[in-house]
């Protein structure tokens, strides 16, 4: 039987400059937290520079902040219904200016880990949550379509602002201001924050369930390192052996990625199980098992994953291109992204203006057919000569279509569940995301690079320039480099090769590059297509009824 939550408390006098103040507040919190998670894509050389270390090395500083948003976003919306949401994301954003002053000095990676992956990673895990959740407690009707339209927009072109502003950053001054800007943002916040009232739930006692953090933790841990290391030693037969601790494990030839996986699943099964068992005994679990049974949270929470996904997938490969096949700089790679980023900060609160005339399902699914059709135009655009120019018609269809999205998905999912369960589906809706946008790094990137080696190898081979005498060995090469590629390398071969042979493998790289992109294009295509597919167990009502609780609703059964 589902236990009967407690009523939450929140001010229901604030003035209009409170309430509108604080949406600007959290709109900034979000901002930061997912800038940071692309702000060094583009800066790897710089940081490998610097520090004297290597892509592997710097490449986890990145993944790593990802994971520990996915393990811990879950907890951090549960800390906030406990301890009050205003609280603990007061307390992430002083963690997360701790860890950027950290990383900003950082000298080595191990600190350069400590501080951005870290510590940065747990005080954006205490503050995302929170954003969403103090949305749905402070919002109602057609405010709450406009508030999570503007929180969608700024969620649309954070993703494509990072890029831009690392580059940018990194070009003209270092890559470590990155960082310390976050240190006046995080003062903005804090001082910002005195218009936000607490909320938290009145009657909840105030425990946590540790074993089911723990479970959960790391089995989200588990499953996304399996995804993310999928690249290094393959998804099945093991590129190279996994090694760890200075020891090596052989693993049978096998990767560590399918046993990282299945391990990751079992442990999330385990975290379900004991959830069920510690609400069937009347206990506070971390998460309500009535969120998984609530079809329109899970079908919002399914849509923005697979959204998220395929979003990470083209963010990583169009810059690959620019970079490799165009000979972009850190500062024009991010800035040929900037399209997105506009369309979707403006799309997202136009949709919410429109829901009073549309269904929020029909503008959603709108928004996913203008994604499934961007992917199409931007593959049909892409070919060696592409420009960054001729990106821009397929981005801003596909800003539009995200913004339009982001900005109604959040308000769909979470007006689903009461008041008082706006934490742990905060977290849990923006874990889905953060599941996605791994999913889509590792799946797509793994597929480019692989579609890269095969291309390079078979133009070469096929190539009627290069003497025959000269294949195995530029070959043998260049498939040691292709990993490189993700970083804007090229194919780097002896200076005493005949200039007309460099010419030729420069040609035959970059087709190979421009091919694997398509690939992971049309990926991406299939990817916003499922994401359209899952919209359709959405709600269908014409107006979305956000001034009541789920207590009344728990779980919507099919279209109103």
């Amino acid at each position: 039987m589902p236990r009967n939550r407690p009523a939450a408390t929140c001010r229901e006098d604030e003035t209009f400059f409170q309430k509108w103040g604080s949406l600007l507040v959290l709109s900034l919190a979000l901002a930061i937290i997912l800038i940071d998670a692309t702000l060094l894509n583009v800066s790897l050389k710089a940081i490998i520079s610097d520090l004297h270390t290597d892509i592997q090395k710097v490449q986890w500083v990145i993944t790593a902040y990802s994971l520990t948003l996915a393990a811990l976003t879950i907890t951090g919306g549960r800390l906030g219904d406990l301890f009050g949401r205003k609280r603990m994301f007061m307390f992430g954003a002083i963690l997360f200016g701790i860890g950027s002053f950290i990383a900003s000095i950082a000298n080595s990676v191990p600190v350069l880990i400590a501080g951005e992956s870290i510590i940065e990673g747990v005080g954006a895990a205490l503050m995302m949550p929170a954003t969403a959740s103090l949305l749905v407690s402070k919002f109602r009707g057609r405010d709450r379509a406009i508030a999570f339209g503007v929180w969608g927009g700024v969620a649309g072109a954070s993703t494509a602002i990072g890029p831009l502003l690392g580059g940018w950053l990194t070009t003209n001054y270092s890559w470590r201001w990155g960082f310390r800007i976050n240190l006046f943002v995080v003062a903005v916040l804090l001082i910002g924050s005195v218009m936000i009232d607490e909320c938290y739930d009145v009657e909840e006692k105030p425990t946590l369930d540790g074993l089911g953090v723990l479970l959960s933790s790391v089995g989200l841990f588990t499953l996304v390192f399996g995804i993310i290391e999928s690249s290094t030693y393959g998804w099945w037969k093991a590129k190279t052996p996994f090694s760890e601790f200075g020891l090596s494990w052989q693993l049978g030839g096998y990767s560590i990625t399918p046993f990282a996986i299945g391990l990751g699943l079992v442990v999330l099964t385990a975290f379900l199980l004991w959830e069920r068992r510690v609400e069937r005994s009347g206990r506070t679990p971390l998460v309500s098992l009535e969120l998984f049974a609530n079809r329109q949270f899970m079908s919002g929470a399914a849509t923005t994953g697979v959204v998220a996904m395929g979003q990470a997938g083209l963010i990583f490969s169009i810059p690959v291109f620019l970079q490799a096949v165009r000979g972009a700089d850190a500062f024009h790679t991010g800035l040929a992204l900037v399209p997105s980023s506009i369309a979707a900060f403006i799309a997202a609160p136009t949709a919410a203006v429109l829901t009073q005339r549309f269904p929020a399902k029909r503008l959603i699914q709108f928004g996913l057919v203008l994604n499934v059709t961007s992917y199409l135009i931007l593959r049909q655009t892409l070919n060696v000569n592409t420009t960054p120019s001729d990106f821009i018609f397929g981005l801003v269809i596909q800003g539009v279509g995200l913004g339009i999205v982001l900005a109604q998905i959040n308000n769909l999912t979470l007006s689903a569940v009461s008041v008082q369960q706006a934490g742990e589906a905060s977290g849990v809706n923006n874990t889905f995301r953060q599941l996605g946008s791994t999913l889509g790094t590792a799946i797509i990137g793994a597929l480019l690079i692989s579609a890269i080696g095969t291309g390079l190898l078979g133009g070469l081979e096929a190539s009627k320039v290069i003497p025959q005498q000269f294949k195995s060995q530029i070959s043998s090469m260049v498939s040691k480099q292709s990993s490189a590629v993700e970083f804007g390398g090229g194919a780097q071969i002896p200076a005493s090769v005949p200039q007309k042979i460099k010419d030729e493998v420069t040609r035959v790289s970059h087709a190979a590059i421009t091919a694997a992109n398509r690939k992971a294009l049309l990926v991406g295509t299939i990817i916003a297509f499922f994401g359209l597919l899952a919209s359709a167990w959405l709600p269908g009502g014409k107006r979305l009824d956000t001034s009541r609780s789920a207590a009344h609703h728990p779980a919507v059964k099919g279209d109103e």
